[in-house]
Formats: structure tokens, sequence, C-alpha cells
């Protein structure tokens, strides 16, 4: 079983959405997820690849992957699951999971290829923040006024818009995204005041990596 953006529930609270909310970056984490990384992975394991706490059926024996680090209490839902595997990106967030389930650690990933496709010769922009516009709300951002603001489009959009800009103010996987177009990265959460944290890793490499890592839990020599 595979629950994830095809969901009924979940595409129905992304419809109700704003803008800034729907072109989410756990909703593009999870057509890549599905498309890149689990037909590449053997197990016998179900697959939750989104946050739905208003699911009423819960499938033991998943592999769930977790897309927010700042907020473990959004995943108290969990509980309501047994003999699960949940996929962190990081180290920290496994820790403050651990008591919902196995925990391993797997760093975020993208489709490198696809994002290459919209490298340009020649940046003619300076600075941007690239995101969504609630953090910039938050008393610890960073982003400097006056910095352009790239928010509430489709993730193609973004990727063209991102190009055209010399360096970009953005976290997780688009922060990985942004240097694969030859950004340079620049933090903007005091979360994560380090961007050397977010290294470029293909979803296909991740695929390999979640195998190992599934196997030596499901299948111990």
């Amino acid at each position: 079983m595979i629950i994830d953006h095809n969901h009924p529930l979940y595409k129905a609270k992304r419809n109700a959405m704003t803008r800034d909310g729907k072109y989410n970056g756990a909703y593009y984490y999870s057509k890549e997820i599905v498309k890149n990384i689990i037909p590449r992975v053997k197990t016998d394991r179900n697959w939750i690849t989104i946050r739905l706490p208003e699911m009423t059926v819960h499938p033991d024996h998943s592999i769930i992957f977790i897309h927010n680090n700042k907020n473990p209490n959004y995943y108290s839902y969990l509980r309501n699951y047994h003999d699960c595997i949940l996929v962190c990106s990081l180290r920290s967030t496994a820790e403050n999971l651990r008591f919902f389930g196995k925990t391993i650690v797997l760093p975020l990933s993208v489709d490198v290829k696809q994002v290459e496709k919209y490298r340009v010769k020649e940046k003619t922009l300076d600075k941007a923040y690239a995101g969504r516009k609630l953090k910039l709300s938050y008393f610890t951002n960073r982003v400097p006024k006056g910095v352009d603001i790239l928010s509430g489009m489709p993730q193609t959009s973004l990727f063209r818009e991102m190009a055209k800009y010399k360096t970009i103010y953005a976290s997780g996987r688009t922060a990985i995204q942004a240097k694969i177009l030859g950004c340079e990265v620049l933090p903007h959460e005091a979360n994560f005041p380090d961007s050397s944290i977010w290294k470029v890793l293909d979803n296909k490499e991740a695929a390999k990596m979640l195998q190992k890592m599934l196997d030596e839990i499901d299948h111990p020599i």
C-alpha cells in the first residue's frame, strides 16, 4: 500500500490551501519519492509519503517519511501506527521522534537531472528568497529587506526563476536545488544557520541508502 499526495484527503486539504501552501516542499518531495525512490527499494512494508493525521486507516508495518524538522508534536498521531520506520532527514528529528517508532536518517534528496535542465549560462539577478512567505514573518528570519521573493509557484517555475539569481536564501530541498542551479545559498532560519548541511544527493542514490538501512532492520545478518 502506498499513501501519498494522491490520497483523497490530502488532495482535498491541498486544494483548500493558498498558493503559498499549495506548492509546498512536502508535496513535491512525495512525488519524487513515489517516482524515483519507491520503485528502487525492495520491501514488504507499506509506504506513507505525506503527513495526514486526518486519516482514520492506519496501516502498520509502514515506512513513513517525516517532513517537519521543527515540530515533533505534529506527529503525535503516529502513536496509532505499529511496527513502523520513520524516515527523517536530520538526526535531531530522528531523536525527537524515536518514541513513535524506529527512526532512520536519510538526507534530503532531489531529482538532480530534472533540476539541471534549468541551469543558465549567465545569471542576471542578485539575491532572492525562495520558500514560503510565512517563514518571512518569523522573528528569527534572516532575509534582508528588499530581497526578491520567490514563493507560491509550481516547482518548475521556481527552478526557472531561481536560476537567474546569483544568491538564494533557502533551506531544505530548495537549498539543494538552488545549489544545483549554480546559486550561492545563504541560510535564513535560526534552526539551520549553516547552509552546508544541505548537500546535493540524487533520489536514486538515496534509494540505495534507504535499501541498506531497511535491510539492516528487517533482515539483520
